[in-house]
């Protein structure tokens, strides 16, 4: 990732937080177990996608913390990027690229060891990374002191993001405070980049229980807002409810890759919107053609598991399928460029709706195996790799 150099430093995004995956420590496990507790590869369909494509010639731009090139499971799928904050630690401190790291190896993962069995396998290991660091680390020694700013460093990405190639804006942050608001700048820098084709995704909001409140940029038109689920389909308690909800995808016992070379297990709607960018890049890649419109409702009209109205605010229009909404796309023409909008509820609180059933998924059954309910707030090491400098959580 390249550093800002020159650059005049954009201010700290001191509101705009990463959705966090919590980390703590716990025990080890084999390396080989690694894939097999990746529940979200079966739930999401992805052999039956990966029949048609991996990802490859699609560029997924990570606007987030810093993403560790040279991580085994991303090695030579990461590009050069940006660095749009310009100050806090620096590449290679562990308090660089945690959070990015994990939403990379999500996306793009390629897993690693022979036959790359080991690791994590991202949703389109064949796709490209496009690093932009707007925002610092909750570790970052420079954090409590750039809380009480929110520059221009998301808007900035997001242009810079579409200028240099990006096909998908993956942001899993958001501002989902008391205080939220929308930024002018903000809105209009993803209107520039679904003017230019890139679809953009965003986490819906960690604030599930704490008074769902709207979170930014996940509320402005044409986004893709993700909740998140459980192994289940059953909405994560945490996960945000509000008009804007897309779809949904895991966030619950997540397998993340770190800097450290370790896994670990964690939650979050930044997960789910990772694992949508992995779904959008593999839409794309079969059909580079689709607008940001289309995929968006590809997106929704071949989601599984949908709510009993076919849509609510805890779950969106379901669970994302991305082999179905690929075939789908064979189906569809080609249409003009252009920017969605919510017309006269741009930013109101959206209709009241009655809270779904959160029914077990129709993918459930062969994946529930053991007992037990969802532990949200622990992670767990789930391997050490073989490099072992760095404390642990």
């Amino acid at each position: 990732m390249r550093p800002a150099g020159s650059r005049r430093p954009a201010a700290a995004l001191g509101v705009l937080l990463a959705a966090t995956l919590v980390l703590l420590p716990a025990t080890t496990a084999y390396a080989d177990g690694i894939r097999a507790r990746q529940w979200s590869l079966e739930a999401m369909h992805t052999q039956e996608a990966w029949q048609t494509t991996k990802g490859e010639g699609v560029t997924v731009a990570v606007l987030d913390t810093g993403v560790e090139a040279d991580h085994p499971d991303l090695d030579g799928n990461v590009l050069t990027g940006e660095d749009l904050v310009g100050f806090g630690a620096s590449e290679g401190d562990r308090a660089w690229a945690r959070h990015g790291t994990a939403m990379a190896g999500i996306i793009a993962g390629h897993g690693h060891g022979p036959g790359n069995a080991d690791g994590v396998m991202g949703i389109a290991p064949e796709a490209k990374i496009l690093p932009v660091r707007v925002i610092l680390e909750d570790g970052d020694p420079s954090r409590a002191k750039a809380r009480s700013t929110r520059g221009n460093a998301l808007a900035e990405g997001i242009r810079w993001a579409a200028d240099h190639g990006a096909d998908v804006i993956n942001l899993s942050l958001g501002d989902d405070s008391a205080s939220a608001h929308p930024e002018p700048g903000e809105d209009e820098a993803i209107q520039y980049a679904l003017r230019k084709g890139v679809v953009v995704v965003a986490s819906a909001g960690n604030g599930g229980e704490n008074g769902d409140h709207v979170s930014y940029p996940a509320a402005y038109p044409g986004v893709i807002a993700v909740t998140a689920v459980d192994r289940y389909g059953t909405r994560a308690p945490f996960s945000t409810r509000r008009w804007y909800a897309t779809v949904s995808a895991p966030g619950v016992d997540v397998i993340i890759a770190d800097p450290d070379h370790k896994y670990y297990e964690g939650w979050g709607t930044s997960a789910a919107a990772a694992f949508v960018s992995g779904a959008v890049a593999l839409v794309k890649a079969a059909h580079p053609e689709l607008t940001p419109a289309q995929v968006k409702r590809l997106l929704e009209d071949t989601a599984r598991n949908a709510p009993a109205d076919g849509r609510d605010d805890s779950r969106g229009f379901g669970f994302i399928d991305p082999a179905a909404a690929i075939e789908a796309a064979g189906r569809l023409k080609p249409e003009g460029l252009n920017s969605a909008a919510y017309g006269e509820r741009y930013f109101g609180p959206g209709p009241d709706t009655a809270e779904s059933d959160d029914d077990t998924a129709a993918w459930a059954a062969p994946l529930a195996g053991g007992a037990g309910g969802v532990l949200l707030v622990a992670t767990v090491v789930l391997w050490r790799g073989r490099r072992t400098h760095g404390e642990d959580f």
